[in-house]
């Protein structure tokens, strides 16, 4: 079939073109009157989502948008945000609502079930492309119901999601408190053990510093080294004046009353030496003389024999004044040492009591904070633009549907002529004579219709 044949099919059918267009518009028109209207309204949230573990209070990393904005669209459309908006709206106690709920149900169920369900059937969700910004959008009969439904989603998806994030800061916060009754006790535990031991050792300074054994110590030290360095030099002392009768030790050398002895039994022998070159033994002065060399002599004798012998108690006194500084030195030596290891065991429990404070200080912190964070009433959720009450139905659009029939009809009527032609198929044009008889054509009469004679050319023609 070539499209002239088909101009002249449409041509010839064109009747049934036009009754087939008007009945499918003229039923468009009262169907779309007949359907009953709907309102659609929508309410704009922006999601301010971000990522805190309310435990630790570390910042999480950053979830991926579309799957946060899938879950939150999730969160929207279910049944906990449904029956917040149901008991935001007070729809339980609305008799209209109960009547619709009786015929509906028989009484049967919840009625906060029943209205929950049949609000989600008026709400649906759309995601903006690239942004954090979702769409709540209602439909429904009523134009003013309508919008207070879209706003009763976005005020219970703003509750539920703000309990989404205050719930885990109260669960976080009693386990704190918890935990801080536990370091509490094992920091007040750990604070009497230390100062029990503080008292039992007798501490009370961890200083080694400012430790008054350990300042006796060194000065026992310093004392020990002063005897045996005495004690030395005596020792030397001692032998010398052993040596040689003791009379060229440094100690005999020294005194003035020996070396004044010496001067005077030098003068008295001087005087005995010429009285014996003069006198004879049984003379007066003779005798005289020699009685007081022998007294000059046991005199310097017994001063020598006392000054070696003062040297040597004083070595003896310097070797037991060391021996008993070593003694002190050992048992304060002892008594530091055992100290330290007592100081050592006082330093673990004072890190113990460290520890506890600052595991008790942490606690605390984080308790306030969470305590803080789960006062709170600010949700991560913003209405940027409230549901407002529709205007004109969004459906059925009479206008679209009158469009969207004239195509309808127009091609339901030309199918309509095309099979009507194809049932009786006729001779429209030179074309289809020569397709039907296979014969050669050896001319055309051009036909039409008589024209209509007005009566004045009638008249002139009889005549």
């Amino acid at each position: 079939m070539t499209f002239s044949q088909l101009l002249t099919i449409l041509r010839a059918r064109y009747k049934v073109i036009l009754t087939t267009l008007l009945i499918v518009i003229t039923a468009t028109v009262a169907v779309s009157l007949a359907l009953p209207k709907t309102y659609r309204t929508s309410t704009t949230l922006l999601l301010n989502y971000k990522g805190t573990d309310p435990v630790s209070g570390h910042v999480l990393a950053a979830q991926l948008v579309s799957g946060y904005m899938a879950t939150q669209m999730d969160i929207v459309t279910s049944r906990s945000v449904a029956l917040k908006a149901v008991d935001t709206l007070g729809l339980v106690d609305d008799p209209a609502f109960r009547q619709r709920f009786q015929k509906a149900a028989n009484g049967n169920g919840s009625m906060r079930d029943w209205l929950a369900d049949s609000l989600l059937k008026m709400v649906e969700v759309a995601p903006s492309r690239e942004s954090s910004v979702i769409e709540i959008i209602a439909k429904g009969s009523d134009p003013a119901f309508t919008a207070k439904v879209a706003n009763a989603f976005a005020a219970a998806y703003q509750q539920l999601n703000l309990q989404i994030k205050v719930e885990p800061l109260h669960q976080a916060s009693q386990y704190f408190s918890g935990e801080v009754k536990t370091l509490r006790a094992g920091l007040e535990e750990a604070e009497n053990k230390l100062s029990k031991y503080q008292q039992d050792h007798g501490i009370v300074s961890t200083d080694k510093n400012l430790d008054v054994e350990t300042a006796r110590l060194n000065d026992l030290s310093t004392q020990l080294v002063q005897a045996q360095g005495q004690s030395i030099e005596a020792s030397s002392r001692g032998s010398q004046a052993m040596g040689n009768g003791g009379r060229d030790s440094p100690d005999v050398t020294s005194n003035m009353l020996i070396q004044s002895l010496k001067a005077s039994l030098a003068t008295a022998e001087a005087k005995f030496a010429m009285l014996s070159q003069n006198l004879d033994r049984n003379h007066p002065q003779y005798q005289a003389a020699k009685a007081e060399v022998d007294r000059l002599r046991s005199e310097l004798n017994n001063s020598i024999s006392s000054t070696n012998n003062s040297v040597a108690n004083n070595g003896r006194i310097l070797r037991q004044r060391e021996a008993e500084v070593r003694a002190a030195v050992g048992a304060q030596t002892a008594k530091v040492l055992q100290l330290n290891r007592a100081r050592d065991e006082l330093s673990v429990l004072g890190k113990d009591v460290e520890s506890a404070q600052h595991a008790y200080d942490a606690a605390m912190l984080r308790l306030s904070q969470t305590e803080l964070e789960g006062n709170a009433n600010q949700s991560d959720v913003s209405v940027l633009n409230p549901a407002a009450t529709p205007m004109r139905p969004a459906s059925p659009n009479v206008l679209l549907n009158i469009v969207l029939s004239i195509l309808l009809g127009a091609t339901l009527g030309l199918a309509l002529a095309i099979l009507a032609e194809l049932a009786n198929r006729r001779v429209r044009s030179s074309n289809d004579l020569l397709k039907v008889l296979q014969a050669p054509m050896l001319g055309t009469i051009a036909w039409g219709k008589p024209a209509r004679r007005s009566g004045f050319s009638s008249l002139f023609l009889s005549q």
